[in-house]
């Protein structure tokens, strides 16, 4: 009933930038919470950067000062930019909201897809 596309994923040099975007879509009476998680190979999925539905965000220390979150509450998409790339950022990354779909339903968190971000060295 709640989708989420993700898309911006691709091949960068070490040093390059990439930014993602996810939109969601579908039943949404209110989008709260968004953020960013990746996982690589044989790794534990991690958190990168969330933003509450006001814009206030939160990164993981790996990232801060590279990476940049935002959102467009109108379009229900957050972004990731993604700036001075690392091998060490290479996973897929996933996209995650906090939805509510009506407004006496709890709310859920969504996943999309994922997008695949290699950075080469």
């Amino acid at each position: 009933q709640v989708q989420l596309v993700e898309s911006g994923g691709g091949l960068v040099q070490a040093g390059g930038s990439l930014r993602l975007s996810c939109a969601a879509s579908g039943s949404i009476f209110r989008v709260n919470a968004m953020g960013w998680y990746r996982q690589a190979p044989g790794k534990q999925r991690e958190r990168v950067a969330v933003i509450t539905s006001g814009g206030s965000p939160n990164y993981a220390d790996s990232v801060k000062g590279r990476f940049t979150i935002s959102r467009d509450n109108a379009k229900n998409t957050v972004y990731l930019q993604m700036n001075s790339l690392k091998p060490e950022d290479t996973a897929v990354y996933y996209c995650n909201a906090e939805v509510s779909s009506t407004w006496y339903t709890p709310r859920s968190d969504y996943w999309g897809q994922g997008t695949q971000v290699t950075v080469s060295s």
